[in-house]
């Protein structure tokens, strides 16, 4: 197929034939000295790609026993793919194509072929002039920390913002344009900033922001997708703290924009997905003066395949609104037959924990009322089956600022493997359904795998007053009657395509499908969410899909940035790693 591509590039007068972006081996692909001219100008920082496993593959170039374990260590955290020029945190973003191992097959495919390693927003734009100019495929990397595989691509040039680093704290902001101050406190962070260095310095200045659940998450993919948080029913969505942000469009413009300027940008980027109207070089955020905080972490068990499991679930959930007014958050995780360490139960159960927040911003706020009220809820439960569950809800601790309690409890901090993720979000009319209903869309989405249901609504709720900048964005509108976003992830070994192909086929067809039927006209978040979701244009952005896709192709009309699942990638395919326009009834 390859060859046949090759060949199809170089047939000019065959115009109904597929255009594909260039690659090596074709007419246009740039030239060595035309790379070498790019390295100077960007003063040195292209790297030219060699997989980072190569090191434990004695066929490779790149082979030394000496860094091999180091890698292959680092390899099981994301920290360790977060500082790599080309890995993704998932192993199937690139293809289990040269994974530390030597015993497994090992090329380049599924990685780009160079990086431009940006340190500045012209070196951004100088990097996409040059993939525009010779139609190369141009992907963005913060961190790899992406559940869709947005930031990997075969034969193409990478942007790589992990080295672009500043932050800058205000105690009021003017965006660019604008002829008003915003009297909040507030802070510039360059694209490279992680959450774990972005929530720390926030700490050290008394300050809170609405923050990524792990360290290694990047700013620019995270408030792009929207960004839900632990504080979201309290402050809002992580892209209603957004005030500026500094981005390269597709034509090569350093641009900011805000609420005064580039207005359809300002909304679009915030929650329209990333690495597909621009690169984000910085970006300015509200944040928050700190405050008390108080958690527990709350467990439901019972024997393994007890058939009131789901009914119970499904009784406490139809709860969560009434703890969403009293501005409770939670992260809580359902997992059938397992064991469980905190409740010293080493026999396979059924189990159900829960990680509950209260902000402490009221005297009522106290770890005696979040506790009550997890009791309360707890009892009502499990009321209809005497003697069939245990059931444990800590005393509370409470914390004298948020970070006390993320610096110890963000995560997941693993790397490889390879999994996917689905998911769903859903509102008080379908956790407040009938029981029955309910019970029954949770066990056929997660009998098997499991799920996780996050307690976080679009804000509002809390005493905190959310303020939309701009007159809203994206999410605003995709999260108005949100509770909480379920998600579900499917794993399979690497290289087994027959286990890969029906865990794919599992998570899309009958895992998420049955969330899909408790909430047909429902949404799922673009940062979690089913890679393969069926109509995916409408179910990650509803009837902001045609405003979204106007914008793109003002910006990007012949579709410099691609990804997949985003707006705008429709027309084009990637076949045998290369990316190819299909036109209108033409099938490869």
């Amino acid at each position: 197929m390859l060859v046949y591509l090759l060949s199809l590039l170089t047939l000019t007068s065959a115009s109904f034939l597929p255009k594909c972006k260039t690659i090596p081996g074709t007419e246009a692909w740039p030239s060595e000295d035309q790379w070498t001219s790019l390295n100077t100008s960007l003063s040195g920082h292209l790297i030219k790609v060699s997989p980072p496993g190569a090191v434990c593959h004695p066929s490779q170039s790149t082979f030394n026993p000496t860094t091999c374990p180091a890698v292959q260590a680092g390899w099981k955290t994301s920290a360790w793919h977060t500082e790599d020029p080309v890995s993704s945190i998932q192993d199937n973003w690139n293809n289990d194509t040269c994974l530390p191992d030597s015993n497994a097959p090992c090329s380049g495919a599924g990685y780009p072929l160079y990086v431009v390693n940006a340190t500045s927003a012209m070196d951004v734009k100088t990097g996409v002039d040059f993939a525009r100019k010779h139609d190369i495929r141009l992907i963005v990397k913060g961190t790899g920390h992406d559940y869709l595989g947005r930031s990997s691509g075969s034969n193409s040039l990478s942007i790589w913002t992990r080295h672009m680093r500043g932050l800058s704290f205000h105690n009021s902001f003017r965006p660019r344009g604008c002829s008003t101050t915003i009297n909040v406190h507030a802070i510039t962070a360059a694209a490279g900033t992680q959450m774990g260095e972005l929530n720390e310095q926030a700490y050290l200045r008394n300050l809170t922001i609405v923050s990524g659940g792990a360290e290694t998450v990047g700013v620019g993919g995270y408030l792009s997708g929207g960004g839900h948080s632990i504080l979201t029913p309290t402050f809002g969505m992580a892209a209603d703290q957004v005030l500026e942000m500094e981005v390269v469009t597709p034509d090569g413009r350093i641009r900011k924009i805000n609420e005064c300027q580039n207005r359809d940008l300002f909304w679009a980027f915030r929650g329209g997905g990333g690495s597909t109207f621009g690169i984000i070089t910085s970006v300015t955020i509200q944040a928050h003066l700190s405050f008390r905080h108080i958690s527990t972490t709350a467990y439901i068990a019972t024997s393994a395949g007890n058939p009131n499991f789901w009914s119970a679930i499904a009784k406490l959930i139809s709860h969560f609104p009434a703890l969403d007014a009293l501005g409770i958050s939670a992260y809580t995780f359902i997992r059938p037959n397992v064991t469980s360490p905190e409740m010293n139960i080493t026999e396979p159960i059924d189990a159900y924990a829960g990680i509950f927040h209260l902000p402490a911003f009221s005297p009522e706020n106290t770890t005696e009322s979040l506790r009550e009220a997890l009791t309360v809820v707890f009892e009502k439960a499990l009321a209809a089956y005497p003697g069939e569950f245990l059931s444990l809800v800590p005393p509370p601790v409470e914390y004298s600022q948020f970070w006390e309690w993320w610096r110890d409890n963000n995560g997941p901090l693993n790397g490889g493997g390879d999994v996917i993720v689905g998911s769903r979000l859903l509102g008080k009319k379908e956790l407040m359904t009938d029981t029955a209903t309910l019970a029954k869309a949770l066990k056929a989405a997660g009998a098997v795998p499991g799920l996780d249901l996050y307690l976080v609504g679009p804000g509002g709720n809390g005493p905190r007053k959310v303020v939309r900048r701009g007159g809203g964005s994206v999410v605003s509108s995709i999260w108005k009657d949100v509770l909480v976003h379920t998600v579900i992830g499917v794993t399979w070994p690497a290289f087994d395509k027959d286990t890969e192909l029906r865990q794919k086929s599992l998570l899309t067809n009958k895992y998420v499908e049955a969330l899909r039927q408790l909430a047909p006209d429902s949404h799922a978040y673009v940062n979690e969410a089913d890679p393969n979701e069926p109509n995916f244009q409408r179910t990650f952005w509803g009837d902001n899909y045609e405003r979204l896709l106007a914008i793109k192709r003002k910006y990007d009309p012949t579709d410099v940035l691609w990804c997949h699942p985003c707006v705008g990638n429709e027309g084009w395919k990637v076949v045998d790693n290369v990316l190819c326009r299909v036109p209108h009834g033409f099938e490869l």
